[in-house]
């Protein structure tokens, strides 16, 4: 069984930076992407950021494009999020999720459907 497990989050002023990190443990699997999603209060769970295997494939919400940068050690079986320019609108929950399976499109990655594993979450605060 695999597990995700998520840190960084935290309480941070509007213009901040944060580092999320998750990191994967549990067994050996092939890990085909990896990708960040977020539930603000009220709100459905959206999309943020993944990346390919290899790196040499990544995707951004319109949102995040510019700010948050994703990124990932394989050899730590470990994906970060750089998150700078912080604002009020990027509070949230924030989930890492793992794809062990091939895809046909690597843009599926945007999807929260194709993830198999989920991390518990990490809250992210932003403050004015």
């Amino acid at each position: 069984q695999v597990h995700l497990v998520e840190s960084g989050g935290g309480l941070v002023q509007s213009g901040g930076s944060l580092r999320l990190s998750c990191t994967a443990s549990g067994g050996s699997v092939y890990i085909y992407g990896m990708g960040w999603f977020r539930q603000a209060p009220g709100k459905e769970r959206e999309f943020v950021a993944a990346i390919s295997r290899r790196g040499d494939a990544t995707y951004y919400a319109d949102s995040v494009k510019g700010r948050f940068a994703i990124s990932s050690d394989n050899a730590k079986n470990t994906v970060y999020l750089q998150m700078n320019r912080l604002s009020e609108e990027d509070t949230a929950d924030y989930y890492c999720a793992l794809r062990v399976a091939g895809l046909s499109l690597r843009t599926q990655l945007k999807s929260e459907h194709y993830y198999n594993y989920w991390g518990q979450g990490t809250r992210v605060t932003v403050s004015s």
